[in-house]
C-alpha cells in the first residue's frame, strides 16, 4: 500500500453533498483526494473517476483539453447514479508538472503536438502513476467499478493493480475549435476512445 488515509470531511456542491477522504503517499507525503457520494458498500460497480489534476482545465476554464468538462461531467453523472467516487489525482500535465505544462503549451504554440512537447522536454507522453488510484480504491474498500474514462491503458493499469473493472462508460465531452487537435491527438497516438 502506498498511501494512508489521513482526514475526511463533508464537501457540498452544486451536485450535491460529496465525503472529501484526504490520504497521503508514504514515500513522499504528496497528496490526492477522493470524492465520495452516497452508500458505496456492497458488490454492486461503484461508479467511478480517476481524475488528474490539471489546474487550467479544472479551475481555469481552460479550452485547450477537455479535462474542466470531464470533471463537471464526472460529478453530475456520479450524483444522477446516487453512488460513486471521483479520485482526484493529484500529477498535474500527466505528471510533469504545472511549470513544465505551461513549457509544454508554449511548444505546442509553435506547432507541436501534446505527445510532441512531452518529448521534447524529454518526458513520456504520460508520466502518471495510477497504481496509487488502485491503493485508494482498495483503502474505500471498492471492489468493482464501472469506470467513467476514455482512456484504455488507465483501465489496463488499473486492472493489472486489483481492480475489477465491470464496464467503461465513455465520457465524451468539452470538444471545441480550440482542443481539436489535442484529442484528435490523444486519439492518435495514446489510443483514447473519443468516437461514440
Amino acid at each position: 500500500m502506498q498511501l494512508k488515509r489521513v482526514a475526511e470531511a463533508k464537501l457540498p456542491t452544486q451536485w450535491g453533498d460529496f465525503l472529501m477522504i484526504g490520504f497521503e503517499e508514504l514515500a513522499t507525503g504528496h497528496d490526492h483526494v477522493a470524492l465520495v457520494f452516497g452508500d458505496i458498500s456492497g458488490d454492486e460497480p461503484v461508479l467511478s473517476r480517476v481524475h488528474s489534476e490539471c489546474l487550467t482545465g479544472d479551475a481555469l476554464f481552460s479550452l485547450r483539453c477537455d479535462c474542466g468538462f470531464q470533471l463537471e461531467a464526472a460529478l453530475q453523472h456520479i450524483a444522477e447514479e446516487g453512488r460513486g467516487v471521483l479520485i482526484y489525482h493529484r500529477q498535474e500535465g500527466r505528471n510533469i508538472g504545472l511549470l513544465n505544462k505551461i513549457r509544454a503549451y508554449a511548444l505546442q504554440d509553435k506547432g507541436a503536438d501534446t505527445v510532441e512537447a512531452n518529448h521534447q522536454l524529454g518526458f513520456a507522453a504520460d508520466e502518471r502513476d495510477f497504481t496509487l488510484c488502485a491503493d485508494m480504491f482498495k483503502l474505500l474498500s471498492i471492489k468493482s467499478v464501472n469506470l467513467l474514462t476514455n482512456n484504455p491503458k488507465k483501465v489496463e493499469i488499473l486492472t493489472e493493480a486489483g481492480i475489477n473493472i465491470a464496464n467503461r462508460v465513455p465520457l465524451l465531452v468539452g470538444r471545441n475549435p480550440k482542443n481539436e487537435k489535442y484529442l484528435d491527438t490523444k486519439a492518435a497516438k495514446m489510443g483514447h476512445l473519443l468516437v461514440k
